[in-house]
């Protein structure tokens, strides 16, 4: 082959070559554009994966609230509420038209226009139920978020704790005054009759007496409401039978018969100064609300695990509308008789809470003029929900 034939074919080979080597290099390249196209897909479908998972987290949380949560856009229009807002509001909100009661619309609507935050309290629902309300506007576009939760048991837990405070103020004046005005009364005078100092004296016994007795109910049932130290092995039937006798005494000074029936009990798992603290206020009540020639039975007995207190008078009984609320502290059917009769309107409220301390109950049934009966049932076994 001659000289030009050759060059010929060398520039044709190295055309090939040349070609070869750009095609290989277009290929490479595509292949990594592809790997990084696929990249940035695999990346994307995981941010979106994370964001799912987030949305999903963030669902099942607000899903899982107790207090109900409803966004709503500038429309009024529901854009997400969670279950607890229904069962909040009795219904399912679609929107602001649908909000009951008419406080949550207007504060909403205020909201919205004000950019200001709004918290308000609201009535609603049979049987009434309080709502706390806080509304809060989200951003430049009139999105509205309302938040609501479930006031009712806080607002009767601060009632009580008014009543409570009121209550005691007022039953611990009435001794102390009382006392204030006998020593008074001696000082200024009296003294000087001895028939008149003594009758003064003895006031100021009772009502010193009286004074004390309050401040040990207040005491014992501020202790009660932490709970009982249940590390003991009590036999009721023991325990019953030392305040049967500690209160034979007062009874007989009444006039009124006390009898104990207890056949031998298991022991329960309790707090034996607590226990006894429950007899002691069942017998003493039961005793004070018996006239003369009447009875008082207290029967301890074993039935299907627990072990049961049941104390019975044949006295004058409390009306049935009276029933729910003779547990609440300084209740009281007949204010006067309560106080002829030394009661501090503390003691089944103290009965009822050492019985719930041992994971038991206390239930009791009466009839006007025909004398009332209260059951205590005690689990044998310390009960997991019991504090």
């Amino acid at each position: 082959m001659d000289g030009p034939a050759l060059f010929a074919l060398g520039v044709v080979a190295g055309g090939l070559v040349v070609t070869a080597i750009t095609v290989v290099q277009r290929s490479r390249r595509a292949a990594t554009e592809r790997a990084r196209a696929n990249e940035a897909a695999r990346a994307l479908e995981r941010e979106r994966a994370a964001a799912a998972e987030e949305r999903a987290v963030q669902d099942l949380v607000l899903s899982s609230m107790e207090e109900g949560v409803m966004l709503v856009n500038r429309e009024g229009t529901r854009v997400f509420a969670n279950p607890s807002m229904a069962r909040h509001l009795g219904m399912e909100p679609t929107g602001v038209d649908d909000l009951r009661p008419e406080e949550l619309r207007r504060s909403i609507a205020r909201s919205a226009f004000t950019g200001a935050p709004l918290h308000l309290d609201v009535q609603t629902g049979a049987p009434a139920r309080w709502l706390r309300a806080a509304v809060l506007p989200i951003g430049p576009d009139g999105a509205v978020l309302l938040v609501v939760e479930d006031v009712t048991e806080a607002r009767h837990l601060d009632a009580v704790r008014r009543d409570f405070v009121a209550n005691a103020s007022h039953e611990l004046k009435s001794p102390a005054a009382v006392i204030r005005a006998t020593a008074e009364t001696l000082r200024d005078g009296a003294l000087d009759d001895p028939p008149a100092a003594a009758r003064f004296t003895e006031q100021l016994e009772r009502e010193a007496v009286r004074l004390s007795m309050i401040v040990n109910d207040l005491l014992d049932l501020s202790r009660l409401e932490s709970g009982s130290e249940r590390d003991e092995r009590v036999h009721l039937d023991a325990v019953s039978a030392d305040e049967v006798e500690r209160l034979r005494a007062r009874a007989d000074a009444a006039g009124v018969d006390v009898e104990l029936h207890a056949d031998g009990v298991p022991s329960i798992e309790g707090s034996g100064r607590d226990l006894a603290l429950l007899v002691r206020n069942l017998v003493d009540n039961a005793i004070g609300y018996t006239a003369a020639g009447g009875r008082v039975d207290v029967e301890v007995r074993a039935e299907a695990g627990d072990v049961m207190l049941t104390v019975r008078d044949t006295g004058i009984g409390i009306p049935t509308r009276d029933l729910p609320r003779v547990f609440e502290r300084f209740y009281r059917v007949d204010r006067a008789r309560s106080r002829a009769t030394g009661g501090t309107g503390l003691g089944l409220a103290i009965v009822k809470h050492v019985a719930e301390n041992h994971g038991g109950t206390v239930t009791v049934t009466s009839e006007l003029g025909a004398g009332t009966t209260f059951v205590v049932r005690l689990p044998r076994e310390r009960l997991d929900t019991a504090p």
